[in-house]
Order: C-alpha cells, then structure tokens, then sequence
C-alpha cells in the first residue's frame, strides 16, 4: 500500500527524496534504481503497463510505501487515483537546469548504448524508451524547447488535478522541513539527503554499460545486470 506517491521527472533530486522518505519511514521506497536493480520481477511490468495492459499495481508496488520517479510518475494520474490516501510529492527544479541535467545523464545514456548488449539490457533499454522518452516526451526530448514546455505542462497538470490538501510541490534545496510539515512526522537530525549528482551518474552509468555488454563474437546471455541498473 503506498503512502507517498512522488510525481516529479527523473533529475528533480527524486533520488535524494527516495532516500528522505525511507529515512522518514516511508520505505521501502521505488525508485528507476530500485525497478532496475529487481528487473526480473519488475521489468515485466512496466513493459506491459509501456503497451497500454492492464496493471496490478498492487502487485508492481508490493512492500513499497512509497514512489519516486519514473516510472511511476508516468503513470501518476492512475497512482493517485488508485490510492486515494496517499500523500503526492511533485519535485521541482529549475527548468533548465533540469533540461541539462537530464539531457546529459539519463537521456545520454539510453541514447548511446552499445549495439552489443545483453537481452536484459536491451530489455531495460526498451522499456526505458517506450515509457519515457517516446512516451512522456513523444520522441522529442532533444527538442529542447519541446522537453520544456513538456516539463511545464506537467507541473500545470499535477497543481490542477491534485487536491491540494494532498499535495507538496517540492525543491529538495529546501530540505527537511516542508516535506516533515507536509508528511507530519519530527524533522530528523543531520542533513537532508543529496544523491545522484552529474558526475557520480556518469560513472555509475560507464560501470552498467561494462556488465551489460557482451564480448565481440560472444552470445548474449539471457541474464545481466542491464545499462542503467
């Protein structure tokens, strides 16, 4: 059962908010990371969900309190209305500073994937593609005038369909203090979470892509740890 569904695009610190929430209590909290590091059970899924199938969200979110980025937050109208008790987090940023970061982590990746991978990376690449970037973005993310008023147009959307007795528009440079207001739990001490900077990304990314691709003149393994988990 969530209790925190997180509406905000991947690069808005949903990382650093994943990392709150379950420190708050709100865990086990899914995030891309965590759909990719249980790929075998959660890959199938979103694919389905990517073809327009019916979804078991129940089943797609068990032992998860809470959701954070893409996937989930393509599918934020159906999350909401499915759990109509949960609290909606939309993280925000600076738009083009967003674009950029994006632009220059998950976007580069996917788009510049080796021809070799193995089949759970092609997988994960696929599904990637089909919920994102050719769904939420239509296949014009590297428009970039189009990625921003994308990125617009779905802050309008979740400000106007979501009551705002549920709902928190969030930058994570504000730490602690909204979010324990808006979720009405003690604010913890030390510092609020910071996760997934540029630099650390391109690095994590470079480590995928070498345990998802297969040697020249080898067949591709049916199992792998895929490019972006």
């Amino acid at each position: 059962m969530l209790d925190v569904i997180g509406v905000g695009f991947g690069r808005t610190g949903t990382l650093s908010l994943k990392a709150a929430l379950e420190q708050l209590g709100f865990g086990p909290c899914q995030h891309m990371d965590e759909v990719l590091a249980h790929r075998r059970h959660t890959i199938p899924y979103w694919t389905d969900a990517a073809d327009g199938k019916p979804v078991n969200w129940e089943a797609l979110f068990e032992g998860c309190r809470s959701t954070v980025d893409w996937p989930g937050a393509r599918f934020w109208r159906e999350l909401v209305e499915a759990y109509p008790a949960a609290r909606v987090i939309h993280t925000v940023r600076d738009p083009e500073r967003w674009y950029a970061s994006a632009r220059n982590t998950i976007f580069r990746a996917v788009s510049s994937t080796p021809p070799n991978l193995n089949e759970q990376g092609r997988q994960v690449v696929t599904m990637m593609n089909a919920l994102i970037w050719d769904g939420v973005f239509g296949g014009r993310f590297a428009d970039r005038d189009r990625a921003l008023e994308i990125f617009a147009e779905h802050t309008a959307a979740v400000r106007r369909e979501v009551p705002a007795r549920r709902l928190l528009v969030f930058d994570v440079t504000h730490g602690w203090e909204p979010l324990c207001d808006f979720l009405g739990v003690p604010v913890p001490a030390g510092p609020f979470p910071r996760a997934n900077a540029t630099a650390a990304f391109a690095a994590k990314q470079r480590e995928r892509f070498a345990a998802a691709t297969v040697p020249d003149g080898s067949a591709a393994p049916a199992q792998g740890s895929g490019p972006t988990g």
